[in-house]
């Protein structure tokens, strides 16, 4: 079973004028890449005017509902009790977004209904264990 998963999600951009705005979102995994999750932001929002997609870590989300996670381009941590903010740092700078948390424990637990944390190795194909071999993954 290859089931896509994907979750539209209300994310407020925080920005340093005119305080935050709500924008639309997608968290998105698939079992096919079981161990990263994608967020796909509208073109808008972007300093190019095109889509942005983000990849980062499943294990990485779920840490980061609990604790600050992350030190590389993808951070993540709780804000309170019904929010998390998630920051992605870029050449051009840093976005920062908060989401509810109720959004991304849901999409979570669809995720790991369809691969049990663990399980990934199950799903990583041999297309994979080459194309990371070979350093294209």
């Amino acid at each position: 079973m290859n089931t896509v998963i994907d979750q539209a999600v209300q994310v407020r951009l925080i920005a340093t004028t005119s305080g935050p705005h709500a924008v639309p979102a997608v968290l998105h995994y698939q079992p096919a890449d079981p161990l990263a999750v994608r967020m796909f932001f509208p073109p808008e929002i972007s300093l190019d005017g095109s889509a942005v997609e983000w990849a980062f870590a499943r294990e990485l989300l779920d840490e980061g509902l609990r604790v600050p996670a992350g030190r590389g381009d993808v951070r993540i941590r709780p804000s309170g009790p019904d929010r998390t903010v998630m920051e992605f740092h870029a050449e051009e700078g840093v976005a920062m977004v908060q989401l509810r948390t109720a959004d991304v424990r849901h999409f979570l637990a669809r995720s790991y209904e369809a691969v049990p944390a663990g399980g990934e190795s199950a799903h990583l194909g041999m297309d994979y264990g080459l194309a990371e071999l070979f350093g294209a993954a």
